[in-house]
């Protein structure tokens, strides 16, 4: 019998960064004066599935339990948390390695997706099959409502207490997620925008928290790909702390995902449902 999912590791919002996530590093200015300063750590995560490697990964060595589940949810490798069987973790510094138990029938979805993929030219990226993963079917959300603005004042300030490694050595991205209330429930640290969304979808999944009406903030530029997760992880809204592109802007509306912007001295800007055009400038 499968050994199940490791406990979500319950972690204070203003703990200290995990000790594995950083190191101090001695350096020299240009004039000679020594000192130290502390660096994110990365390392190289191989994903397994029923023993079939997938994909390696450069990840902040912080929360992999949570990585692999959400890396596994909105890659579309599966559905559901329940798919997945077991996940078990090994290797330490900076090669590691995560083998993943996932049902059968996701198991054959994804090596029929392979061996599409393998007759492809190229570096194998490229072809209808590449396009197609890049350019997925998604689900059209119900529409959600929008956050009160109250919810985002002081946004930017409120989650620090999320981001106990960048507040230690930078370099970092964040995904926080805001519940249904408007209370700040959880948040996840990574060097990649895309890891640090995913160890969030992650953790949302094993702790089952009800996602419809919250609000994912993002502190990085908001690309597809973030928009595909977030579709993916059934979030109605998401923020951006950082100016989304025009593209994920066309997928928000086309998939009703509200999509704001949070500049840094300007007021919430809202891209997604469409405005009303006849009001613009």
């Amino acid at each position: 019998m499968s050994r199940p999912l490791p406990p979500l590791g319950q972690r204070e919002a203003e703990a200290a960064p995990p000790p594995e996530a950083s190191h101090r590093y001695a350096y020299r200015s240009l004039e000679g004066d020594a000192a130290g300063v502390a660096l994110a750590d990365e390392c190289a995560l191989a994903i397994a599935y029923n023993g079939l490697s997938q994909a390696v990964m450069m990840v902040t060595p912080a929360d992999l339990e949570d990585f692999v589940v959400g890396f596994s949810l909105t890659s579309g490798t599966v559905q559901s948390l329940d798919e997945i069987f077991d996940l078990r973790l090994a290797g330490t510094g900076d090669s590691r390695e995560a083998q993943v138990e996932i049902a059968n029938r996701a198991f054959w979805s994804l090596k029929q997706q392979r061996r599409q993929l393998a007759g492809t030219s190229g570096c194998g990226l490229c072809g209808v099959e590449a396009l197609h993963q890049a350019l997925p079917e998604l689900p059209t959300l119900a529409p959600a409502p929008l956050p009160p603005a109250a919810w985002l004042d002081g946004l930017r300030e409120r989650i620090a207490v999320f981001q106990p490694l960048g507040r230690h050595c930078g370099a970092v991205h964040a995904a926080v997620f805001m519940d249904a209330r408007g209370e700040l429930r959880l948040g996840r640290e990574d060097i990649g925008r895309h890891n640090a969304l995913d160890k969030l979808i992650g953790a949302l999944a094993r702790t089952r928290l009800d996602t419809r009406d919250g609000v994912a903030v993002v502190t990085s530029r908001c690309s597809l790909e973030l928009i595909h997760k977030v579709l993916r992880a059934g979030i109605g809204t998401l923020v951006s702390l950082s100016a989304p592109t025009g593209l994920a802007v066309d997928w928000a509306r086309r998939h009703r995902l509200n999509l704001i912007h949070l500049p840094h001295r300007s007021g919430p800007r809202l891209f997604s449902p469409v405005p009303d055009t006849e009001s613009l400038p």
